[in-house]
């Protein structure tokens, strides 16, 4: 089997840029895209026949063009379409557990992180199985969203690279390092694993901690190995793929988005729920969805 890659369209102006970024993805990958929409008439709204047909009829259009589109950059992919009526987020949901990727649009920059990828989006994201891509909205300044990437003309030196954050060391994190080596791998540019790092608060008032912290031997220097070691099996399997890795000491939010800005792709993870099963998106996870410019993938792990 190919593989699929799901997007969910809606005919608005970030999900075709979703659409068009997951036609490339497919297309690097030689999988399937498939075109999703989603929607349920509620049961306390009253429709006539012919507004409801009306509905389907723009749904179907809305699919079909965005089958051109793809079809007409990747002539050799293989693009299905999917009207389901049924409410958005249980079928995304649904969607990506039976994809290998499901890619959702984004409204672009806003104030608040509900109001830029809106209640589905971040349903959606919270309860995933599977890897979740968001893909910003075009706009005059960024064409990341195209499924094109940056042409490297800029001062930022990690532009057009996959910029994964490296957070958990231990070996529940591996998913997310398997999507981000692959995904710079698939487009062959350079991927930079990032940490972040703090002085433990009990040893704040040391100074002799506080000095260590900032020798070459010091914490940073042993963080950089643990990072190094964590990096090594997966350096080994993808061996094509050059490697930069960055240890600095601040918010793990705020050096990933430093080093992201100008990145390919932006590979975060998200726990799955443990025993009490809670759906939640970590403070990383939501600044990178918040505050980058380009695509950014959630990875869940356990």
């Amino acid at each position: 089997m190919p593989g699929t890659i799901a997007v969910g369209v809606d005919g608005t102006d970030h999900s075709r840029a979703a659409a068009d970024w997951a036609a490339a993805e497919a297309a690097r990958r030689g999988m399937e895209l498939c075109l999703v929409h989603a929607s349920v008439r509620r049961p306390h709204v009253v429709v006539a026949a012919e507004d409801a047909a009306a509905r389907e009829r723009w749904a179907a259009d809305v699919l079909r063009d965005a089958g051109e589109r793809a079809a007409k950059e990747f002539p050799s992919l293989t693009v299905t379409t999917r009207q389901v009526a049924a409410d958005p987020v249980p079928a995304l949901i649904a969607e990506a557990a039976g994809a290998d990727l499901l890619v959702l649009g984004s409204r672009g920059h806003g104030t608040v992180v509900g109001h830029l990828l809106g209640s589905v989006g971040l349903h959606v994201l919270r309860q995933a199985t599977g890897p979740v891509v968001v893909v910003r909205g075009p706009r005059d300044d960024d064409r990341r969203g195209s499924g094109r990437y940056t042409d490297g003309q800029t001062d930022d030196p990690a532009a057009g690279e996959v910029v994964v954050g490296v957070q958990d060391l231990a070996e529940r994190g591996a998913p997310v390092l398997d999507f981000a080596f692959a995904a710079a791998e698939r487009l062959g540019t350079r991927l930079r694993a990032v940490r972040a790092w703090t002085v433990p608060p009990v040893f704040a008032w040391s100074p002799g901690s506080l000095w260590l912290a900032g020798e070459d031997e010091g914490m940073r220097e042993r963080e950089r190995r643990c990072l190094d070691e964590v990096l090594r099996p997966w350096r080994e399997r993808h061996s094509t793929v050059d490697v930069a890795a960055h240890v600095e000491t601040g918010s793990a939010a705020q050096v990933l988005l430093a080093h992201g800005a100008g990145a390919a792709l932006v590979v975060v993870g998200r726990r799955l729920p443990g025993r009490h099963g809670v759906h939640r998106l970590g403070p990383v996870a939501l600044a990178a969805l918040h505050h980058a410019p380009g695509p950014v993938a959630v990875v869940p792990h356990p």
